[in-house]
């Protein structure tokens, strides 16, 4: 309790004095470390990333979840897809986006159509002034960061070295299905921040080029059996995930969080406030003794990885 209360003391120390994300996160990291009591006690701190999640912790664990993302109990999933559906109210103002954007960035209408203005237009709840600025600021990033228009696996060797993402199968709507090993993610102390960044999107590259026809999103499972303190990279977590909302909007499906340790909801509550409502409502913490019924609400046992009772074997995102 006194780690948390920390934290979100610093938090407010960070909103009224304007500090910058890198100073937020740092000095967030440094207080869920330095003050955690598992800090005081190396072969305590060990036991405790070997183990399992006790039953106490798992109470917390599922309590804290429950009230910050969607739970796992959801009614039986249908083929068709409402996200794929235009309403009426989106008709009538995505040309008025296009009119935006051909006014203010004539040179990247090419690489704009209806269904890319659409998900802005839903990022930002059909706020047209909001959709526009958001996606004239992604056409601009993607034309500095992504000048190639893509990113090759020789520029990310360090990230592909770690294996620890991979890409198989479709869930029942037909959204790709990516697995991300958490403990199998480090700082990258070669590369840096900037090949993670980079990684990141060839990440979400590779699984927007996987869509078929018609499909706009993908799924996520976030295997987190293992994660420790050696793993709780909040900087990169957080760029990661304001990639995924910042330039990327609408194409997350469902994020299943699955054997997350007591631990790691002590980091989560860092990261908890960057992530938007509309992302927050995608997300879900997966008991362990519910897992493979939940996650066979998404997805067939034939498009299921091996590893969670289905048929697939994993896929490394470079081979996918």
């Amino acid at each position: 309790m006194l780690c948390v209360w920390h934290v979100c003391y610093i938090y407010q120390v960070a909103t009224t004095h304007k500090l910058k994300l890198e100073e937020f996160v740092e000095r967030a990291t440094y207080t869920i470390i330095s003050l955690h009591p598992l800090q005081q006690n190396r072969k305590r701190r060990m036991a405790f990333w070997r183990s399992t999640t006790l039953e106490s912790d798992k109470h917390d664990l599922n309590t804290y979840a429950n009230a910050t993302t969607t739970t796992t109990t959801t009614t039986t999933t249908t083929t068709t897809d409402k996200d794929a559906t235009t309403t009426h109210a989106e008709l009538t103002k995505i040309p008025l986006m296009r009119a935006f954007i051909e006014t203010h960035d004539p040179s990247s209408m090419h690489e704009v159509d209806d269904l890319m203005m659409r998900r802005f237009l839903r990022a930002r709840d059909s706020d047209v002034d909001k959709a526009c600025a958001m996606l004239l600021k992604c056409l601009k990033w993607r034309r500095s960061f992504v000048p190639n228009g893509f990113f090759s696996v020789s520029e990310v060797p360090n990230e592909i070295s770690q294996d620890k993402v991979f890409a198989q199968g479709h869930d029942n709507r037909g959204r790709p299905i990516a697995v991300i090993f958490g403990a199998r993610h480090f700082q990258n102390k070669q590369g840096g921040l900037d090949e993670f960044k980079r990684f990141v999107v060839y990440a979400f590259d590779k699984l927007c080029a996987s869509m078929p026809a018609g499909q706009e999103k993908f799924v996520g499972i976030a295997e987190l059996k293992g994660w420790g303190y050696s793993n709780s990279d909040v900087r990169g977590y957080i760029t990661a995930l304001s990639i995924l909302q910042d330039y990327y909007p609408e194409r997350l499906g469902k994020l299943f969080i699955l054997h997350a340790p007591y631990i790691f909801m002590k980091v989560w509550k860092v990261i908890y406030p960057f992530i938007d409502n509309n992302t927050r409502k995608k997300i879900v913490f997966v008991e362990n003794k519910k897992l493979k019924p939940t996650l066979l609400e998404d997805i067939e046992e034939s498009q299921l990885p091996e590893i969670y009772g289905g048929q697939l074997p994993l896929v490394p995102i470079q081979d996918s």
